[in-house]
């Protein structure tokens, strides 16, 4: 049994709790973090990610002439979150807070640690349903260089200075089962000690007990991720009444050790759960060719182009398109039971407008690696999208469309698809590109787009008919159903401190990240505008870090 003391105890080694404990340790506390994985995992899944960050009227945005401001992007986050419950007050609060820290201090203080970022900035949840619907108005997605590892690296580096200076302690290998409750104060934590594991970063670690541990703090906050990687919960959760019944085939867009048991946990200690139906899964996801853990999905970020067909080979209804706002599309696809979705694209739509979710599948950024980087513009596809053209299970590449809809059935073991129906829908939206204008809704979107420079050199394709020969071939995605994160989680007040089922906060206990709904049980409310979610590990960690070191 481990018998240590400290000021405060951070549960999670992700981008949240990496970000407390600096805070804390600057303000001169002594902070013990604890992981349930080994070392090779600091970071969590920050580390996976793209590195988008959301900033509000950022440098890079006027550079770009592109016009953004607080009032915008406050309108924008509200019709997104469409904030409807009465548990909504805090959730609501983190919102305002967030996007004064985005529009504000948020950009500077990343830049005097040493991040930047790609000067294009990404357009991600374009909306298109209307300027009082949920969608970003104007591109806020700014691409880290170093993607995912980049936004790590300051929080890893000061922690390790912190470390070596005796401030910081880290014990891997430390799974927390519950809270250390004294007069119904937090006084600690107690848990297991798994046995070392020696797997690559994201790889299922051994469960095996070689010990226990009590820990004892004047504080634990808690920054132990969500629930992604367990589908047990996913599927508890799911809100059948607005999304219909959960999909039987669900891919996994984080380890499996995302698995949510320390929030049930505290919970069943009496912590307010609130949201837990609000999630964030994606509808392009693709099964890894070369997967690190169990169902591992990488998701595809689209440009406008694409044609979005249901199974039948039927074009999903405006505003349906390809990056246009992820959850009502995913509510169109569940409520109609569709196990799966296809792209129709050609050669010169993937080239330009497919791009991977994720560190590992963007070599060039995470490695900053500007040679490479600007290989993007040449006249081959990116490496990483060639090798799933190539290697992964969900594309079918043809000559003809002809082909291409008997490559589709024969990967899907139906007949579902008739070619008829295939190409009328790709010649009705074809025959509209003869004219600069015309009635298609997507085109428009297309064409609106282009009319932003970063959109038009990085993003979106000159519209083009799909079945014209000199832009083949033609390429069928199937695209899968992927979990991803937790809108939903731990009641929290502006300062982290959870609250119980009395609405009043439980003494001694925090929490922030993807826990905590990324701030106050979910600060997203219906809808993210993505670039939001490592923000709200940064912002997260930050404040409550600093609140608890305050009142310490």
């Amino acid at each position: 049994m481990t018998e240590l003391q400290t000021d405060v105890i951070v549960v999670g080694a992700g981008l949240a709790g990496l970000v407390a404990a600096a805070e804390l340790a600057d303000a001169g506390k002594r902070v013990l973090i604890l992981d349930q994985e080994g070392e090779q995992n600091l970071g969590g899944q920050a580390f996976w990610s793209l590195g988008g960050l959301f900033f509000v009227d950022s440098p890079e945005q006027r550079r770009l002439q592109i016009t953004d401001s607080l009032e915008l992007a406050w309108r924008d986050w509200m019709t997104a979150a469409a904030f409807d419950r009465p548990e909504d007050y805090w959730p609501r609060k983190w919102a305002e807070a967030y996007l004064e820290f985005a529009a504000g201090e948020k950009r500077e203080w990343l830049r005097q640690q040493g991040m930047r970022w790609f000067p294009a900035v990404g357009w991600a949840e374009r909306g298109g349903a209307g300027a009082s619907l949920a969608g970003n108005s104007v591109p806020r997605f700014h691409l880290t260089w170093g993607t995912g590892p980049g936004v790590l690296e300051p929080f890893v580096r000061r922690v390790r200075e912190h470390k070596q200076a005796g401030r910081i302690g880290l014990l891997f290998r430390h799974r927390v089962r519950g809270l250390q409750v004294v007069g119904g104060a937090v006084t600690g934590v107690y848990g297991d000690r798994l046995e070392p594991s020696a797997v690559e970063r994201g790889e299922s670690s051994s469960r095996v007990v070689v010990g226990d541990f009590d820990l004892s703090a004047q504080a634990v906050l808690v920054t132990s991720g969500g629930i992604g990687g367990n589908h047990e919960l996913v599927r508890r959760y799911w809100p059948t009444e607005r999304l219909g019944p959960a999909p039987r085939h669900l891919l996994s867009g984080v380890p499996k050790h995302v698995d949510g048991l320390l929030q049930q946990q505290l919970v069943a200690q009496g912590a307010s759960l609130i949201n837990p139906d609000r999630m964030w899964h994606y509808t392009e996801g693709l099964h890894n060719w070369n997967p690190i853990w169990p169902g591992h999905a990488i998701r595809v970020l689209p440009g406008p182009s694409s044609l979005w067909l249901d199974p039948s080979g039927r074009r999903l209804p405006f505003p349906h398109i390809p990056g246009a706002s992820s959850y009502d599309t995913l509510g169109h696809i569940t409520t109609n039971g569709y196990p799966y979705t296809w792209f129709l694209l050609n050669r010169s739509i993937i080239k330009k407008e497919f791009s991977l979710s994720g560190s590992e599948q963007n070599p060039d950024i995470t490695g900053r690696d500007i040679g490479l980087t600007l290989k993007r513009g040449g006249k081959n596809v990116q490496a990483p999208v060639q090798a799933f053209m190539d290697r992964g299970q969900d594309f079918v590449v043809r000559g003809t469309l002809a082909e291409l809809v008997r490559g589709m059935n024969e990967l899907v073991g139906s007949d579902l698809l008739e070619y008829a129906v295939v190409e009328r829908e790709v010649r009705d939206r074809d025959l509209q590109l003869a004219n600069a204008a015309g009635k298609d809704p997507q085109l428009a979107i297309v064409r609106g787009a282009r009319q932003l420079l970063s959109e038009r050199l990085t993003r979106v394709a000159k519209p083009a008919p799909i079945l014209d020969p000199q832009n083949g071939p033609l390429i069928a995605v199937r695209m899968n159903i992927m979990t991803r994160k937790s809108l939903g989680g731990l009641e929290t007040d502006l300062q982290g401190r959870v609250l119980g089922e009395s609405g009043q906060p439980i003494p001694g206990l925090y929490a922030a990240g993807e826990v905590a709904g990324f701030g106050g049980g979910g600060y997203h409310g219906y809808r993210a505008l993505e670039g939001t979610f490592l923000g709200g590990c940064l912002f997260g960690g930050r404040t409550v870090g600093q609140a608890i070191a305050a009142a310490l």
